[in-house]
């Protein structure tokens, strides 16, 4: 039997005035995401977020696009894409420069840099690096400064120790191979490494230089005049990492590995799980500031901080004032 269901006026005047139906009513406003880099599974919880339609449900639809860090801070200032996944201390520099740029949701608390050591070599401090070989990607990168000041936090300077350039690709290798007794790099490398059986010494760099991995930026002008969309952006992005963090990062780089990022080696998915459930869940993507106020929530004197070291070692000309660039994500709208 057949069941029909009659729609009586006021029924149908509720249904238009509810919120669900105000929500999907509206066509979702359509904003570009540019992302550092390329196409990653590091970047599963947004991929996530879209493939479940969290963005959705927030009324947003997302497009991703890629580049490096600079550019992307260049873009979203000239207002050529809505948002901006960049590494933070880009996003100081580009501040640092004047660029109108704001980040509106501090998604990596923390940054991954790290000094890698083979257990064997004795290495536990910087203090033991002296008359050693490390090994960076380039004497620009983040990693290098971190170097920089963790030698000087042990008392040393790079007259004490031999600096090895060494590309991306191969640096890994350059350790595992005894070319280097270290490397300065990212510290999710020690899980390839240890996959290989290769017992590793590691020293966050956090630990002594405060910085941040990808945050969302946007421009001042989008914050002010679309602070509706840039909340509901943002909201989406919390979602997405809370929906990762609560028991999914499997079915989330399941998701990156076969729609976003098909070109990444597929049997490293253990590793990135290893990964994901011990660095990025438990210390980047969340943190005391976070169990307060919600992922993405500012670190304020961090950033400072940032910035202030950025500027010590000569990387900026002046540290520009976190309130002035840095905006928590609980605060927009209001």
């Amino acid at each position: 039997m057949f069941k029909f269901r009659v729609t009586t006026a006021a029924s149908l005047a509720a249904l238009i005035t509810s919120p669900f139906f105000a929500l999907t009513a509206e066509a979702a406003d359509k904003v570009i995401l540019q992302i550092d880099g390329a196409a990653a599974p590091f970047y599963a919880p947004l991929y996530a977020g879209v493939e479940k339609g969290i963005f959705e449900k927030n009324g947003i639809e997302v497009e991703f696009i890629y580049a490096a860090a600079a550019d992307i801070l260049t873009n979203i200032a000239a207002g050529n894409v809505d948002f901006g996944f960049p590494n933070g201390d880009a996003v100081v520099a580009a501040a640092a420069n004047g660029l109108p740029v704001k980040v509106v949701h501090t998604t990596y608390q923390r940054g991954i840099g790290a000094l890698l050591a083979k257990e064997a070599s004795g290495i536990k401090t910087y203090k033991d690096l002296k008359g050693k070989k490390i090994a960076v990607t380039s004497l620009a990168s983040p990693n290098y400064l971190q170097l920089q000041v963790g030698l000087q936090q042990a008392g040393l300077t790079l007259d004490d120790v031999t600096v090895e350039v060494v590309a991306t690709g191969a640096i890994v290798q350059s350790l595992q191979a005894g070319q280097v007794d270290a490397i300065v790099f990212s510290e999710l490398r020690k899980y390839n490494l240890e996959a290989d059986g290769t017992k590793i010494t590691m020293i966050l760099s956090n630990d002594f230089l405060p910085s941040f991995g990808n945050v969302v930026v946007t421009s001042d002008k989008n914050l002010a005049e679309n602070a509706d969309v840039v909340k509901r952006f943002t909201t989406s992005v919390t979602q997405s990492y809370e929906w990762v963090i609560d028991g999914h990062v499997p079915e989330a780089l399941d998701i990156a590995l076969e729609k976003y990022a098909p070109t990444w080696p597929k049997d490293q998915k253990p590793i990135l799980t290893t990964a994901f459930e011990k660095t990025f869940v438990p210390s980047v993507w969340q943190s005391a500031l976070t169990k307060e106020k919600g992922l993405g929530a500012a670190d304020f004197a961090g950033w400072q901080k940032n910035a202030d070291i950025l500027t010590q070692y000569k990387v900026i000309d002046s540290a520009p004032k976190a309130e002035d660039f840095v905006v928590d994500p609980s605060t927009i709208g209001k």
